[in-house]
């Protein structure tokens, strides 16, 4: 990846739906530069693509027209396994649901993401212990996600996201979830964490709170980006 390049460009992305009644357009040629450094908020009314747009982002979706680049990569047309790499590697991904895997410890979850990257298991461990002790979680490492409180299993799959030191982080409402006390907690830590470690983040929410507490906040309009 080159260092000049800022680590995700959306190039006049577009995607389409098939539904019943005919292609159902989503994005129209949408525009967006995450920098190293930068926490960007995407708040825009349900059903306008903040779930496609970060679908496309993280390589999950292909988008039908436009480009996706990772650090200056060209990621759209690449085969399943490079993008799959591109993600395991360079993005990290937060949900309103923590989708913790129920049968394995905090610790077991945290690490099984730097497993699949090829990190030893004990270098693996050592960086869950740090990662969930910086949430506030030393001495829960061996709880199952059913013995931890809802604001702790956020606080373990945003450890989990930033196991493998990614450049990118993606998050779909990621405190939505939660009551408004415990979510403005968990979104401080959030924070505090991605511009430790200097990551471009791109953070979904219906907050406008938490929306003013990021560095800019764009919208979609008309299936493009547009600042808010």
């Amino acid at each position: 990846m080159s260092d000049a390049a800022p680590p995700l460009r959306l190039a006049a992305v577009e995607r389409r739906y098939r539904t019943e009644a005919g292609e159902l357009p989503v994005l129209r040629g949408a525009d967006l530069v995450l920098r190293a450094g930068e926490i960007v908020a995407l708040v825009a009314p349900s059903g306008t693509g903040k779930s496609t747009l970060l679908h496309l982002a993280g390589l999950l979706e292909r988008p039908d027209g436009g480009e996706v680049f990772v650090g200056g990569r060209a990621a759209g047309t690449l085969s399943d396994n490079d993008r799959t790499a591109i993600r395991r590697e360079t993005i990290g991904f937060v949900y309103q649901f923590h989708h913790l895997l129920p049968e394995f410890t905090a610790e077991e979850n945290v690490v099984l993401p730097q497993l699949a990257a090829g990190v030893a298991r004990g270098a693996a461990r050592d960086r869950a212990g740090a990662l969930l002790a910086s949430f506030g979680l030393a001495g829960r490492e061996q709880h199952r996600p059913g013995r931890l409180s809802g604001g702790e299993q956020q606080r373990v799959a945003i450890a989990r996201a930033l196991a493998n030191a990614p450049r990118i982080l993606l998050a779909d409402e990621p405190t939505g979830n939660l009551d408004v006390g415990t979510a403005g907690r968990v979104f401080a830590e959030l924070l505090e964490a991605v511009r430790g470690q200097g990551l471009a983040a791109l953070i979904a929410t219906h907050n406008p709170e938490l929306a003013a507490r990021m560095d800019r906040v764009v919208t979609l309009r008309d299936g493009q980006v547009a600042e808010a």
